[in-house]
């Protein structure tokens, strides 16, 4: 990194008080990936940011969503359990001086998925391991690294009697995965910015996401002795078979005269997915009930309500194509997911000036990405008016098995965050 003027050297020294912190941010991570945050169990987790933030001198905003005060916002989706002692973590910066610079929001999703068959992993998944330049555990990658990075960003800023000159919220939100209704929280709550950024492990620069709608089909069949199956119809084939049929209309999304422009050259990019199925009461008896919960990706110039109705129109034609379709009943139940997908101007400035300064730090190009998947990042740009980005550190084995994050891409991120903190917002010297 040139070094020739004060503003290159001050850079310089951010950089490397960002790398100085290594160790601090490998332990922070390792803390947040021990505390198993699934669904409904984030407590633990937001307690200790809600202390890491404390520890920084940020003045800490922990509040409960408040589901009336969202239910009739157009981002909300469904809820799945209840919010009763769930909080949101908001650690607030103002400065001690005028405002000079602009401000900025880091976000990131404190809960993980589930696991999976635990016999699987190498480790146990919230006993966070490191080989080499490897951090396993759930959500070491998605996203407790991110979350670790701009923590350590503040940090670096604070370690040179440095902090931004203008606002800078860090929000530790619950409810990413399923509905997003921690940031939809925040939204409503008031904050706003010039500006935001979510370390997700995506890769390059993230400026365009999925549409994603969560839905369960609930089946009753018609139940008989397994003898005399032949005379039955059973609720799990049934649901299979409508399934079977929905994937027909994934294939006519995905063909290339349908994509969209910023998924042009992807591989696959939409996929409907049959997440979780239950059904069945009895090996000697055919099934009479059965529910099936279903994840399905759609771009961004659609919107759920068209989502929807095309779901709809194609689950109907298949029932009533099924022979025995009186002996059948089928129930639509919309839960979770109801987002919109977004693509945000590659001119927004967050977009270029994030790409300039990765390239001025890190040496190479960052790449804008679209994803076929969704982030927190729609409420930022569709309703929050403020442009919003994903860059953070990568890893992989996201919502699989052996989760794991690279360390040296954690600490390469931090510094990209406090280096851009310092350039967006501005800096002013602690007295």
């Amino acid at each position: 990194m040139p070094n020739a003027t004060d503003n290159q050297i001050s850079e310089a020294a951010i950089v490397e008080a960002a790398h100085a912190l290594r160790a601090p941010a490998v332990r922070m991570l390792e803390q947040l990936v021990a505390h198993p945050s699934l669904l409904g169990h984030e407590q633990g987790a937001q307690a200790f940011m809600a202390e890491s933030f404390a520890k920084l001198g940020l003045r800490v905003h922990q509040f409960e969503i408040d589901e009336q005060k969202i239910r009739q916002h157009p981002g909300y989706s469904p809820s799945i359990v209840p919010y009763d002692g769930r909080t949101n973590v908001v650690g607030i910066h103002q400065p001690r001086g005028p405002q000079k610079g602009r401000s900025l929001i880091f976000n990131g999703h404190i809960d993980v998925v589930p696991t999976g068959a635990e016999v699987l992993w190498k480790h146990p998944p919230f006993q966070p391991v490191i080989e080499g330049d490897r951090l396993y555990g759930r959500g070491a990658a998605d996203m407790k690294a991110g979350i670790a990075a701009y923590t350590m960003a503040y940090a670096a800023l604070q370690s040179l009697g440095l902090e931004p000159a203008s606002p800078v919220y860090f929000q530790s939100v619950v409810e990413e995965e399923c509905t997003g209704n921690g940031a939809l929280a925040c939204l409503v709550e008031g904050y706003r910015a010039d500006a935001a950024i979510i370390p997700e492990p995506l890769g390059g620069v993230m400026t365009c996401q999925m549409g994603v709608l969560w839905f369960a089909l609930e089946v009753l069949g018609k139940p008989v002795h397994a003898s005399v199956a032949q005379t039955g119809v059973g609720a799990i084939d049934f649901s299979l078979y409508l399934f079977s049929e929905l994937k027909k209309l994934e294939q006519r999304w995905n063909e290339p005269a349908n994509r969209y422009r910023s998924y042009a050259h992807h591989a696959h990019p939409i996929n409907f997915n049959l997440g979780k199925i239950q059904g069945g009461e009895w090996a000697s008896s055919v099934p009479s009930a059965c529910r099936s919960d279903i994840r399905i990706g759609f771009y961004p110039d659609m919107n759920v309500a068209r989502a929807k109705a095309e779901v709809e129109a194609v689950l109907a034609a298949a029932y009533a194509a099924h022979p025995a379709r009186e002996s059948l009943r089928y129930r639509l139940i919309y839960e979770g997911f109801q987002a919109d997908g977004f693509d945000l101007d590659l001119d927004s400035p967050i977009v270029t000036e994030l790409s300039k300064c990765h390239q001025d730090i890190v040496g190479q190009a960052l790449e804008p990405g679209a994803f076929t998947g969704t982030t927190d990042a729609k409420f930022f740009n569709i309703y929050g008016q403020t442009p919003a980005v994903c860059y953070g550190p990568t890893g992989s084995s996201i919502h699989g098995i052996d989760e794991w994050v690279s360390i040296d891409s954690l600490v390469q991120v931090t510094a990209v965050l406090a280096v851009f903190m310092a350039r967006w917002c501005g800096v002013d010297r602690i007295d």
